[in-house]
């Protein structure tokens, strides 16, 4: 998995509350385990019209937001079922930072092991963000995990709080069987103590 230490990049603005796993990638796109080529049906009902052609409204499809990699958005976003292809897709297009008041846990939790930082603010530093979110070409933000730290372009800053532990798995780029493996040599040494001390185990 992908380390996050500073991320520069343009922020989108998705004002809406509920956005829910099936608006971030419909059911239809949920046929593959692969987690690469989800792209391009992040958002896909809202992104393409009826006809496949794109929705020159939607934020993403703007010249000045289609390599955004920072995502800002209204309350409870990626809530609705469990599906971690949600992660998988935003990751594909490019997002690897999603900031919003609220977080449903499953997604919370997921995007941690896809290599993507959720950011929870208040509402009053969202509504910051947000302003410089619609900014166009000149929203950009960087995030800075060590020191949990949004800066705008303004130079404004807003702190941030993560757990600490989720925080150094996104440092060290380790996922769930990241972590384990940093732990092989104490796994191997006690399956060796286990063989020699209860050799009918």
């Amino acid at each position: 998995m992908e380390k996050f230490t500073t991320l520069t990049g343009v922020a989108a603005p998705l004002p809406f509350i509920n956005i829910d796993t099936d608006m971030i990638i419909p059911k239809d796109y949920l046929k593959t385990i692969k987690r690469t080529g989800l792209g391009k049906g992040l958002f896909a009902e809202m992104r393409y019209n009826d006809d496949g052609s794109e929705n020159a409204d939607f934020v993403l499809n703007k010249p000045a937001y289609r390599h955004a990699s920072i995502i800002v958005a209204g309350d409870n976003f990626g809530c609705g079922s469990s599906r971690e292809h949600a992660p998988w897709a935003l990751l594909d297009y490019g997002i690897r930072c999603v900031i919003s008041t609220s977080f449903a846990d499953i997604f919370y939790n997921n995007c941690f092991n896809n290599g993507i930082l959720p950011i929870r603010v208040s509402k009053e530093d969202l509504d910051k963000l947000f302003d410089d979110a619609d900014r166009g070409s000149n929203s950009t933000l960087t995030v800075d995990l060590a020191s949990q730290e949004i800066h705008g372009p303004d130079g404004g800053i807003v702190h941030f709080e993560i757990d600490p532990a989720k925080k150094e798995k996104l440092l060290n780029g380790l996922d769930e069987i990241g972590l384990t493996l940093v732990k092989a040599p104490s796994i191997a040494t006690f399956e060796e103590t286990l063989a020699t001390e209860r050799p009918w185990a």
